[in-house]
């Protein structure tokens, strides 16, 4: 009997992609635990919905400026020290101040320097797919989904000590535990991992370059993306999925507890519920996806979402079975999408310039993503649930971007 196509994945792994995946479930743990309190929490000290998503926005507008260098810094820094350096800026120092928030001047603070991801995310990414296999990708991430899911096990314990001790309390003790674990993952991670041979060659490429001067090759990088249809088709699928997780991220919870009357005691186990759909999802859906033939998953992962986000505002208040439902539905499209989009992000991208495209990528991403959190902070203050509105029109452009993709367009484009 044939293993599992991801066991089998799982067992073959070496290096970094091994030392990346199994470290995962040291941030998916906190971290999943603190964001569906994140907006609540907000809520609880004082904020206003314009508050807190103009908190999204100027949080996308610092991710511009950290992701215009961080390609930059990846190259110059190598890989390895460029994500152990910016993890802990960009994460651990944050969860501090927001353990210990007061009013809307901490969260400016934490939300600046938590914007420095984009740094680490960019050499993370390369330090994932760089020397791996580009067939393993799709399984690859599907398994550092999975470890994120693990987190879903440990999910209801939050909602246990908010119905114990009360939101702020427990939210501050998330944080704080987050700043812990995370810093622990940072040291683990760093201690497993090598400077890939890219890496290394780009660091001595770079060595003798002022930073600044490296910044005038940037129109050469951009050459590179504009003559590269497939990397324009994945940026417009980049733009239309962030803008949809950022809407959701923010206002999912405030939608659920205050338009739909759910308690927030109960958040955490949604998001359980979810986790465990989507864990079932990656090992019977993703199996069977590829990145070289990718418009059918795509579609039917857009059409569930369409499905989910209908469902979530025309429900009546309290109904759990229907906001269950739309859950699964979400995880539906999370699991037939993310790891999907992901895969051929990293196929579609010159490997001669991984860093700086990625970089470019993330910085056009954010430009086209900045507004959208002040306007769906906007429009959650009008009614709650245009913002979820603003995601079907999304999803009907996205629908339509993967329709123009033809048959040989799909094969060819990818096939690196």
């Amino acid at each position: 009997m044939n293993a599992h196509p991801l066991v089998t994945t799982l067992k073959n792994l070496k290096g970094n992609a091994r030392a990346i995946v199994l470290t995962e479930p040291v941030f998916g743990i906190p971290y999943n635990l603190f964001i569906p309190y994140a907006s609540v929490y907000m809520l609880a000290l004082g904020m206003t919905d314009v508050q807190i998503g103009s908190i999204t926005s100027i949080g996308l507008i610092f991710q511009v400026l950290f992701a215009m260098v961080g390609g930059v810094i990846t190259d110059k820094l190598g890989r390895k020290r460029t994500t152990f350096i910016f993890d802990f800026i960009s994460w651990t120092i944050p969860c501090i101040i927001w353990a210990t928030a007061q009013d809307y001047r901490y969260f400016l603070a934490a939300i600046i320097l938590n914007s420095a991801f984009r740094i680490p995310s960019i050499s993370w990414a390369c330090l994932l797919v760089e020397d791996t296999p580009s067939d393993w990708l799709v399984h690859i991430f599907s398994w550092i989904y999975i470890a994120g899911l693990i987190s879903a096990f440990f999910a209801p314990i939050a909602g246990i000590f908010i119905h114990q001790y009360g939101l702020i309390p427990s939210v501050r003790g998330l944080y704080a535990f987050a700043a812990l674990m995370l810093t622990a993952k940072f040291i683990l991670l760093n201690a497993n991992v090598s400077e890939t041979t890219r890496g290394r060659q780009r660091m001595l490429e770079t060595r003798t370059q002022p930073l600044l001067a490296a910044f005038k090759e940037f129109p050469e990088v951009m050459s590179l993306i504009l003559h590269t249809p497939a990397t324009l088709r994945v940026l417009g699928l980049m733009v239309i999925l962030n803008i949809v997780n950022m809407v959701d991220g923010t206002f999912w919870s405030i939608l659920v507890t205050q338009h739909l009357k759910i308690p927030n005691q109960n958040l955490a186990v949604f998001a359980f519920v979810r986790s465990i759909v989507l864990l079932v999802l990656y090992f019977t859906l993703v199996p069977r996806i590829s990145a070289f033939h990718f418009r059918r998953p795509f579609l039917m992962g857009l059409g569930a979402f369409w499905a989910s986000q209908i469902l979530l505002i025309t429900m009546p208040a309290a109904n759990y079975p229907l906001l269950i439902l739309s859950l699964v539905l979400e995880a539906v499209a999370l699991a037939s999408i993310t790891p999907l989009l992901d895969s051929i992000t990293a196929l579609s991208i010159n490997p001669d310039e991984r860093a700086r495209i990625m970089s470019l990528l993330s910085v056009v991403v954010i430009l086209f993503t900045a507004p959208f959190g002040w306007i769906a902070g906007q429009l959650s203050e009008i009614n709650r649930i245009l913002p979820f509105a603003l995601n079907l029109v999304l999803f009907v452009i996205g629908a339509v971007l993967i329709a123009l993709t033809t048959r040989r367009d799909e094969q060819a484009e990818f096939k690196v």
